[in-house]
């Protein structure tokens, strides 16, 4: 029988892997470290011993205030439609908090911040087990917040749990575990990210 498998992706938190582990120099563009969802879980079901197919691919990441900055809002917006132009993947975003007086009257270096998407994606990596959404989820992220939602689903569920991440230079190779659990990591490493980057300017309308 062929393994319903769902891509869960913390994009911030990818993003920002993709460039400490590929994108070290201060200059590189804003645009290194972006990645194609789908192109990812393509990746990690066509390398998989098993029978699997690519069920969907969940992306969850924080979006600009069209109020406070109609800008990023945009390039997000125009980012998401890039994605769910396949209709495999679902977008799930939450309004980024920002500091008192951002941006001209905040202290320096405080930028806004994502509130409630590991909250998010924990919830629906749960909830999508339980309701027999997927037969295998894999969770790409490296924020230990979210190592009770794969104990959850090891724990009442008979789904399959697995991870992905980013694997670089000397140094750079984290992932998500579980103590005394083996969780497979499915790898991705240099070759792997130069097929599944996403070089596009979204600032540009």
């Amino acid at each position: 029988m062929t393994d319903r498998v769902v891509l869960f992706v913390d994009y911030q938190n990818v993003y920002r892997g993709a460039r400490d582990c590929f994108h070290a120099e201060p200059s590189t563009p804003h645009v290194a470290g972006q990645t194609n969802p789908v192109l990812v879980g393509e990746h990690i079901v066509a390398t998989s011993p098993f029978d699997r197919v690519l069920e969907g691919v969940r992306v969850y990441r924080g979006r600009p205030d069209p109020r406070r900055d109609g800008r990023g809002h945009s390039a997000c917006t125009r980012q998401i439609q890039a994605w769910t132009a396949d209709p495999r993947v679902a977008a799930v975003t939450r309004v980024l908090r920002y500091p008192a007086g951002w941006p001209d009257r905040c202290q320096r270096g405080q930028k806004p911040q994502e509130k409630g998407i590991d909250v998010a994606l924990a919830v629906d990596f749960v909830r999508l087990a339980l309701e027999d959404q997927y037969d295998v989820g894999v969770l790409m992220s490296t924020d230990s917040d979210l190592k009770p939602a794969l104990e959850t689903v090891m724990a009442f569920s008979d789904k399959r749990v697995e991870v992905a991440a980013w694997s670089g230079r000397a140094g750079y190779r984290q992932r998500l575990s579980v103590e005394d659990v083996q969780i497979w990591c499915h790898w991705l490493g240099r070759e792997v990210y130069e097929q599944v980057c996403d070089m596009t300017n979204y600032s540009r309308a």
